[in-house]
């Protein structure tokens, strides 16, 4: 990829808002949160403790997940640890539930491009490659049913 075709990561967060809005989401600045606009709310730089998540994603008013947003042409495999060390921090300005009290589990990172997922839930999470953003009401589904796909596979 060539130097004039990278785009910053302010430019590939323009376009990470357009692809959560077409997901479902209603994408907000931390300084105009509405939690409960609609059943998924991202917000952009949310603060922790640890410093501010590109996104923070909220499902029925709790905080379900992270974003990590990086430029165009940036490798995600090794964002992975940053995405993990958000979805642990606690809340600069909201309060976590105590149901909440865990760790964030729908970890993603992505660029314009590429958009990595994974489920801190499962047994041995890891990364994988998807294709779009999942909807709010995916996620509602997944937080309500408990288990993730892998914990219900039998054990050998």
């Amino acid at each position: 990829m060539s130097p004039e075709s990278t785009k910053l990561e302010a430019e590939t967060r323009k376009e990470i808002d357009k692809k959560l809005e077409a997901a479902g989401w209603v994408v907000q600045d931390k300084n105009r949160i509405n939690l409960f606009e609609t059943l998924g709310v991202a917000v952009r730089e949310m603060d922790t403790d640890t410093g501010p998540a590109d996104y923070m994603l909220f499902v029925n008013g709790e905080a379900c997940g992270i974003i990590e947003a990086k430029r165009e042409g940036a490798a995600l495999g090794s964002v992975a640890e940053q995405s993990q060390r958000y979805a642990t921090s606690d809340l600069k300005y909201i309060q976590r539930s105590a149901a909440n009290d865990q760790p964030l589990p729908f970890l993603y990172e992505a660029t314009n491009q590429e958009i990595r997922f994974r489920d801190e839930r499962d047994p041995y999470p890891r990364s994988r490659f998807i294709f779009h953003f999942h909807r709010p009401e995916t996620l509602k589904n997944w937080l309500e049913e408990g288990n993730t796909l892998r914990l219900k596979f039998p054990k050998n």
